[in-house]
């Protein structure tokens, strides 16, 4: 495997703008009238129960996958920027299996995705892909719900089943990985300037203090914001209810109406934190990750003793895919420790593998200059490697289950940042 060379800022500004699609797919449609719409009629399609037992789930899983064969190509639908343009990963692979892979970045953001493949799918038509990388969110969530995604077989993934970390073995949005697997995932924390910032805030008070007067930013996104809400009052937003909701929307309303708030962002927050506008702030671990590799600051990202979200981008296989054999092939691939390794090493998000660390490490060793510099700061950061104890304090969003839901929870949180 290659060594990397020291990464172009423009390039890393890049990904951060990458990360303003995917973070907007977290607005759950974009809560638009056109959004909501689209998330009605997509569940009023054909929907199928989700395996109740073990035995059923195997059963669908063997009926899915009897008589299916290698057929040597796969398409392959990812966001920008996700890989290394020159896709060494998949150039080993087809050097190794003899399978070609069409790989296209054609997925802006969940909700323009879902709307160009969810006619085709209720059709039973071929989306022209075979496997698919979709973020955690309503959208995933109906995809499960009709039926449009396949069951995976898991005894084709013996790379996942070993060297998978724990923390996404069983994943609140897909219990059992029954339909998805990880690709990678980030964290949103609270990120400081020590500049500016003596204490490293160990709680979500610190975003409620009034020393931090019109120096705290917080995010446009309502799902962040919630999270954020439901924290410091010590509620898990995987279980939330709307009674919760409301609490959590009071207790943000207290920090915007007493100033303390200097503006809501989207991905545009990095730079006034680094400027000393705001001195803490709502934070996605990979911008402040990237921000200092690129630029040579020293912001900080900590996760509060309450808790911090997760988010995760999975592998899937849509139910129409040509090449189902094929692609499930390529996504156990991705788990062998020095594949994802290599990964991590271009794109700095959350590795699902922990053993691409030693990877990582080992590439680093080998390395000189900048290129070991680099590699090694990628290998020791625990915004690359979080902790058994970090994982363990992670939450990742409330599933919200239908169009009802939905516009229920952006009633509540989407004047916050608006009005």
């Amino acid at each position: 495997m290659s060594n990397p060379s020291t990464p172009d800022p423009s390039f890393l500004r890049g990904l951060t703008q990458r990360r303003l699609g995917r973070r907007d797919a977290f607005r759950v449609a974009g809560f638009s009238a056109a959004g909501l719409a689209l998330a009605a009629c997509g569940v009023k399609g054909k929907g199928v129960a989700r395996p109740t037992s073990s035995a059923q789930a195997q059963s669908e899983v063997e009926k899915y996958w009897a008589g299916k064969a290698k057929n040597g190509r796969i398409d392959f639908a990812n966001w920008p920027l996700y890989m290394d343009p020159d896709h060494p990963e998949l150039k080993k692979f087809t050097e190794q299996t003899g399978i070609k892979v069409n790989y296209k970045e054609v997925i802006q953001e969940t909700t323009s995705w879902f709307a160009k493949i969810q006619p085709q799918l209720a059709a039973g038509q071929s989306i022209d892909y075979d496997l698919m990388v979709v973020t955690n969110s309503i959208q995933l969530t109906q995809l499960i719900k009709l039926g449009y995604l396949v069951p995976l077989d898991h005894d084709k993934l013996p790379n996942f089943t070993k060297n998978v970390g724990e923390r996404y073995k069983n994943e609140s949005f897909d219990p059992g990985n029954v339909y998805t697997v990880p690709w990678a995932s980030g964290m949103t924390g609270i990120a400081y300037n020590p500049k500016y910032v003596d204490t490293p805030p160990t709680s979500y008070a610190a975003l409620w203090d009034p020393k931090y007067k019109g120096k705290v930013g917080m995010m446009s996104d309502s799902q962040e914001i919630a999270n954020f809400g439901m924290f410091a009052l010590g509620i898990d937003p995987e279980k939330s209810t709307p009674d919760d909701w409301q609490k959590a929307a009071d207790k943000l309303l207290q920090q915007r109406d007493s100033g303390i708030v200097r503006k809501y962002y989207d991905q545009s927050y990095i730079d006034p934190l680094a400027k000393g506008d705001i001195w803490l702030c709502q934070a996605w671990s990979g911008d402040v990750f990237q921000k200092n590799l690129s630029d040579g600051t020293d912001l900080k990202f900590v996760i509060p003793d309450e808790g911090a979200t997760i988010w995760t981008d999975n592998f899937m296989i849509p139910k129409t895919a040509a090449n189902p054999v094929d692609a499930i092939t390529l996504i156990d691939f991705f788990y062998e420790p020095a594949m994802a390794a290599s990964l991590a090493e271009y794109i700095n998000y959350v590795t699902p593998v922990p053993a691409a660390q030693e990877a990582i490490l080992a590439d680093a060793a080998k390395a000189t200059g900048e290129d070991k510099k680099t590699l090694d700061m990628i290998a020791n950061s625990p915004l690359v490697f979080p902790s058994a104890d970090v994982y363990a304090k992670l939450r990742t969003y409330r599933t919200l289950a239908d169009a009802t839901e939905q516009k229920k929870f952006e009633g509540i949180f989407q004047p916050i940042t608006t009005s």
